[in-house]
């Protein structure tokens, strides 16, 4: 068991890009993946802001709070194809957001889906990064 513990907090997760195949538009450069239980509870919590470009990608998730956030930000809640089901721009602390057709939700700077023109029906893609992308503890 504490063999187990060990390896997960020494995981090592390489850094996502998001794409907006419908728009020719990149979403976020290094975004971080809650895969985890654990990592879905903690979310951003803890934060002080987001930069532009990174971002958080949780699944499976359909609801999000920003209860004891000190920042806003956008959601993208995505079906399992990658379809944007739902947007909410500008999200502040102490608001619930859910989208029950969703399969997850990317937590993204405020103003990412104006800047990029992202709309409800649009195609997105999760890739690594790159190849030489910097490796992050894995969350």
């Amino acid at each position: 068991m504490r063999q187990r513990i060990a390896a997960r907090r020494a995981a090592v997760a390489v850094l996502l890009r998001v794409e907006n195949r419908t728009r020719g538009t990149v979403l976020a450069t290094r975004l971080k993946a809650a895969l985890t239980s654990t990592a879905r509870r903690r979310g951003l919590l803890g934060c002080d802001g987001l930069e532009p470009g990174e971002g958080l990608w949780i699944a499976p998730c359909e609801s999000v709070h920003t209860f004891f956030m000190r920042f806003s930000i956008d959601l993208v809640y995505l079906d399992r194809k990658g379809c944007v089901r739902k947007l909410r721009c500008a999200v502040g602390p102490w608001r619930l957001s859910a989208c029950l057709t969703a399969y997850s939700v990317l937590e993204l700077p405020a103003g990412t889906i104006r800047a990029t023109g992202t709309e409800r029906g649009d195609r997105l893609e999760i890739v690594p990064a790159d190849q030489n992308s910097e490796k992050i503890e894995a969350t």
